[in-house]
């Protein structure tokens, strides 16, 4: 709720209330089954191309559950800085065209760099790695996740160390394990990113699977 207020803000100049999202999603889920994917998305009434028009409304959309991709995963480089990068947004197109090519190309998804070279995220993803014994955040800018934020603040529950690094292509060799995570799920393990071949890592994956589920449920 806090990143969509944000997020509001930003495109639109207000955000809707929370009650009111929540009644909507709440109407969603009365006639959907009991497991089911919701996405809620605040929009401009008067139409997106509208100046100084500051009318938003929310559109829920419900569809089947999923767990992503089993992986691990091969993930293609590509050179890409979205717009807005702090804001989950629908203009999104270029990170369709990355994930289809990469597909084309015989791998799994696309991870992007920014023009320093420096890793940020990946087309639906957020990216993390492992260095053997703490959790390696991409210093860049990017799009942080909610499961990224629930991860985060219980790894520090947990004890687990944690940083933020620049990290580039040259870097992949010295680290010890990569995943990539949304709301989907907390780790899909990688195997390659680019050309290089990355090491399995179960450990750090059972630590983000372990952090993920030691957050408090909290009803809508």
């Amino acid at each position: 709720m806090e990143r969509l207020r944000f997020a509001s803000v930003e495109m639109f100049g207000r955000a809707l209330p929370d009650d009111r999202v929540r009644d909507a999603l709440r109407t969603a889920l009365a006639s959907s089954p009991a497991d089911v994917s919701l996405t809620a998305t605040v929009y401009s009434s008067p139409g997106e191309f509208v100046a100084g028009g500051d009318a938003v409304d929310v559109l829920v959309r419900t569809g089947a559950p999923s767990a992503g991709p089993a992986g691990p995963l091969a993930l293609a480089v590509v050179e890409y800085e979205r717009v807005l990068p702090a804001v989950k947004h629908v203009g999104e197109v270029a990170k369709t065209l990355f994930m289809r090519r990469a597909v084309r190309e015989g791998l799994d998804d696309a991870a992007f760099v920014d023009r320093r070279g420096r890793f940020s995220e990946g087309t639906i993803w957020n990216l993390a790695f492992w260095d053997g014994e703490a959790v390696v955040w991409p210093d860049a800018e990017m799009l942080v996740g909610t499961t990224m934020g629930i991860v985060r603040r219980q790894l520090e529950q947990l004890g687990v160390s944690q940083r933020v690094q620049e990290i580039a292509v040259a870097d992949l060799p010295t680290l010890g394990g990569a995943v990539v995570m949304n709301s989907w799920t907390p780790s899909v393990a990688v195997r390659r990113v680019g050309s290089v071949d990355l090491p399995q890592a179960p450990r750090f994956l059972e630590l983000l699977h372990r952090a993920f589920e030691a957050e408090p449920l909290t009803e809508c």
